[in-house]
């Protein structure tokens, strides 16, 4: 008997078959593709297009139209990281540039391990149109095109040259988007020809299907040996990572630290895991981390990594864990992960590994006297929040009053969202969240540009939540658009822009390595230096935003940007505009980031600089002796 067959084009099959894809995680189901994304032309018009314009309502998978094919992105994987992976859009752009628009959202959602499904158009199949508008030549490889770039910076990548391709493609572009260890961004190249061709479909292919997102197990082995390295450990020290969140191990997480009296401290992606007043939440750790925290690592004889990519900024360039022996124990699903700096490897669902790890020492607990010292770093700790949190008097204000007020007015279960320039590091600090989505920053790719449009992501996934963006006027200037899309889209959005006068992070990095300002600040170019050192540039943030269709405002003062923030309240986008003073910083907490310095310069700001870069190198750990290795033999 002949099977069941559907006559479809490939894009028509295609959104057929997403609309359908669901995953589901401890008996919670879920759309896998609630929506599209797209922004089209005409590599995109008539294949994807047509069918989203013809299918999309009846298949209930609404298209959203973006101002930039990079903004959309950053929406999906903002909408991805606060539906804990379970969710993700789809993101359709045309033939070159709508495309390759896309390469920067595409690394950032691959480095932060978010799921996205990248749909760019590509150049004809049959190559008759050849070389097609705003296609690529190559003079030894015909079939390259520009969307070969997507390769490096995606978990899975195809190109669907015929019809039938799409058969086994589409089933492993799900597989890879709901796999926790290997999601990241996934790309189906579709050429603009093949879109628009038909097959005969089988009809199974267009059933609903499940994706059961896993929690793997530790191995109990390897759990007993954490144990006995826990056990042992005089001063124990939990470093807590994204990951706690995406598999829901709050709980777990709290259970275990408040039992053994073990102290937690947080990345940027694990912050929010435990409320900032949780007793054993000592703050964050590393490069932007606080004095308990960073503290307490120096100290540790035993870290349990749990759920983090340890990156550079939580080491503090392999700085932060000075104890001379110190173990590791990596508890992660991504095993490249959990094996990271010589680490005790248990390669595991975060949640899984907890409960299984407070399974097996139960009648535990550390010294009393840790305890103590933990729990009087965490009252030095707040209380240095508190100072540097607090009303200076200064007009304008610093930027850490300034986040104290924002946070007191919106709450501890408002979502902040931020990405780059030193409002991360000064959110890192200052921020006190009370959920484990109250805190978004993203520091994996740390991407300019990012902000607004993760506030649409983050408001599409929680409609009803508070949103509220953190963003300098760099940032700003280069995503602003995506302002517009809120508006059309109705959405209630309100955008802090932290007004610093350009790149004032990295100008205050130029300083600390002993240059003067250079090309860092927003001024005009000075016909007599022939540098852009001359008068600041002067721009009105409220018109512009006004003019993009948002209510704003600006607010010189903390009280008027209190009443601005009772009146964001209400809904509807806003953006309020505060301008900051620059003198008045956060400080560091005695950490340290790995920036070299210019060997060799006749500067001596420079000079003096490179000595103490010298001297901070050398703290360096270049190798941690692998975890949980049987006693040495005799030789």
């Amino acid at each position: 008997m002949k099977a069941e067959t559907a006559r479809l084009t490939v894009a028509q099959a295609l959104i057929h078959f997403l609309a359908v894809q669901h995953s589901e995680q401890d008996g919670q189901r879920q759309r896998l593709i609630p929506g599209v994304w797209g922004i089209f032309g005409h590599g995109n018009v008539a294949g994807l297009g047509q069918a989203l314009e013809e299918y999309g309502d009846g298949l209930k998978l609404p298209t959203y139209r973006p101002q930039n094919e990079q903004g959309m992105v950053h929406v999906a994987a903002a909408f991805a990281r606060h539906r804990n992976r379970l969710q993700t859009f789809a993101c359709t752009a045309s033939v070159g540039p709508g495309s390759t628009n896309m390469l920067t959202g595409a690394a950032l959602a691959t480095i932060n391990r978010l799921p996205v499904l990248l749909l760019p158009s590509d150049h004809f199949a049959s190559r008759l149109p050849d070389p097609v508008l705003q296609g690529l030549e190559h003079p030894s490889e015909h079939d390259l095109s520009v969307n070969d770039c997507f390769r490096p910076v995606s978990r899975f990548y195809t190109r669907i040259s015929r019809p039938e391709q799409l058969l086994s493609a589409l089933p492993e572009a799900m597989r890879v988007l709901t796999d926790p260890a290997e999601t990241g961004a996934v790309v189906l190249s579709l050429p603009e020809d093949v879109q628009a061709e038909a097959y005969d479909w089988p009809a199974a292919f267009l059933q609903p299907r499940v994706w059961r997102v896993r929690r793997p197990a530790p191995e109990t082995e390897l759990i007993e040996q954490a144990a006995a390295l826990i056990r042992a450990a005089k001063r124990p020290l939990i470093v807590c990572g994204g990951g706690v969140i995406y598999s829901g191990a709050h709980e777990a997480l709290a259970g275990l630290a408040a039992a053994f009296g073990i102290p937690v401290v947080e990345s940027q992606a694990g912050k929010g895991a435990l409320p900032w007043n949780h007793p054993m939440n000592a703050g964050p750790v590393g490069s932007a981390g606080g004095l308990a925290a960073n503290r307490l690592a120096k100290g540790a004889d035993l870290v349990i990594a749990v759920g983090t990519r340890l990156g550079d900024f939580v080491t503090a360039s392999r700085t932060a864990f000075q104890h001379e022996g110190v173990q590791i124990v990596g508890l992660n699903v991504v095993a490249m992960d959990a094996a990271k700096l010589g680490a005790l490897s248990l390669v595991a669902d975060a949640r899984a590994g907890l409960e299984a790890l407070q399974a097996a020492l139960q009648g535990h607990r550390v010294d009393e006297g840790y305890a103590g010292e933990v729990a009087a770093l965490k009252g030095r700790w707040d209380a240095a929040v508190d100072d540097a949190r607090r009303d200076t008097g200064s007009t304008p204000p610093s930027q850490g009053s300034v986040i104290g007020r924002v946070n007191d007015s919106v709450g501890g279960r408002a979502t902040v969202i931020c990405a780059a320039g030193s409002l991360p590091g000064d959110l890192l600090r200052l921020w006190r969240p009370l959920d484990s989505k109250s805190y978004h920053v993203e520091y994996g790719y740390s991407c300019m540009g990012y902000e607004i449009p993760a506030g649409l992501g983050v408001a599409l996934a929680e409609p009803g939540r508070r949103v509220v963006v953190m963003i300098g006027d760099g940032s700003y200037l280069m995503m602003n658009s995506e302002l517009v899309t809120a508006v059309a889209e109705n959405l209630d959005l309100t955008v802090v822009l932290v007004d610093n006068r350009a790149y004032m992070s990295i100008r205050g990095l130029q300083l600390e390595c002993g240059s003067p300002s250079f090309n860092n600040e927003l001024r005009h170019r000075n016909p007599l230096t022939g540098r852009t050192d001359g008068e600041t540039v002067q721009l009105d943030f409220v018109q512009h935003a006004q003019a993009l269709g948002a209510q704003a405002t600006r607010a010189d003062t903390l009280d008027a940007l209190d009443d601005a923030l009772v009146r964001a309240a209400h809904g509807g986008v806003h953006v309020i505009v505060v301008p900051v003073n620059l003198r008045e910083r956060v400080p560091g907490f005695e950490s340290w980031w790995d920036v070299p310095i210019a060997a060799v310069s006749g500067q001596a700001g420079v000079n003096a600089a490179r000595r103490h870069y010298e001297q901070q190198v050398a703290g360096q750990v270049r190798y941690f002796t692998p975890s949980g290795q049987p006693a040495k033999e005799t030789l």
